[in-house]
């Protein structure tokens, strides 16, 4: 596989979990946990994006590499472009952008979705997805939907349950026909994503779209301006990431038996 870079935005401040970086698993930070996965995948740098001094001081004794970014990104897409500039990456360097709250997340899969920008020399974007068999998750506006071409680029992202089958107007049609969510048509956006530098330095310039705002979901601004996103589905299970308390429990709790690390 040609190189490539992980990144970890890292941001210290969250309004459901103050300090979620720092937050406590098996007696280590959270993203010390993160910095280490994408350590074990094919990335030829580990960077962590951080906007808080006590981020970078907690990955002191990993001998991590950290660098510090401006307080005011909107999103970690934008700290992602502080990095590429400041480490003055070519246009077709590719960076992944690793959630610093999935603390299990595979290296596989940090993999794959370089490898899958690799394939398609004229995507600015790469990213998975993953069959939806479950009612719930179809129609959870936090579960995001993805729909894609044959080629395996996105047509487009909503929170809607996307494509909406015509003779299955509500719920119920689900409980009656279970046979309609086995098909791969239904797929769930996973949140893993690799750009090239290029298209970083130009995305940060862009207002939010008409559409974005309407979704909430910075990926279709990408789509707004015609750059293309290859979508690959996930070679193995994305484990959720932390966003609540409960989250944050129920790592703690997977990553204190043995193997759980």
């Amino acid at each position: 596989m040609q190189e490539f870079i992980a990144v970890i935005p890292a941001r210290f401040a969250s309004s459901r979990l103050p300090g979620k970086p720092l937050a406590e698993i098996a007696g280590q930070p959270m993203v010390a946990h993160v910095w280490r996965r994408a350590r074990e995948s094919a990335a030829a740098r580990v960077v962590v994006a951080t906007d808080d001094w006590r981020v970078a001081e907690a990955l002191s004794p990993f001998d991590a590499e950290v660098l510090l970014t401006a307080t005011d990104h909107p999103s970690g897409t934008d700290r992602l472009a502080e990095v590429a500039e400041r480490l003055g990456l070519a246009d077709d360097a590719v960076l992944v952008n690793v959630q610093g709250d999935e603390p299990l997340i595979p290296p596989l899969l940090i993999d794959q979705v370089a490898a899958r920008l690799f394939d398609d020399p004229d995507a600015s974007i790469a990213t998975l997805a993953e069959p939806i068999s479950d009612v719930e998750t179809l129609f959870n506006p936090n579960a995001v939907k993805v729909v894609r071409s044959r080629s395996g680029r996105a047509l487009y992202f909503s929170r809607a349950p996307v494509p909406w089958d015509r003779e299955a107007w509500d719920r119920d049609a689900f409980a009656r026909r279970p046979e309609l969510l086995e098909t791969d048509a239904w797929l769930r956006h996973i949140g893993l994503y690799a750009y090239r530098a290029g298209f970083l330095a130009e995305y940060r310039d862009w207002p939010p779209s008409p559409l974005e705002r309407l979704e909430q979901l910075e990926q279709l601004r990408a789509l707004h301006h015609g750059h293309a996103i290859q979508v690959a589905l996930s070679r193995v299970p994305h484990p959720a990431g932390v966003d609540t308390e409960e989250d944050l429990a129920r790592v703690r709790e997977l990553m204190s038996h043995p193997g759980g690390l």
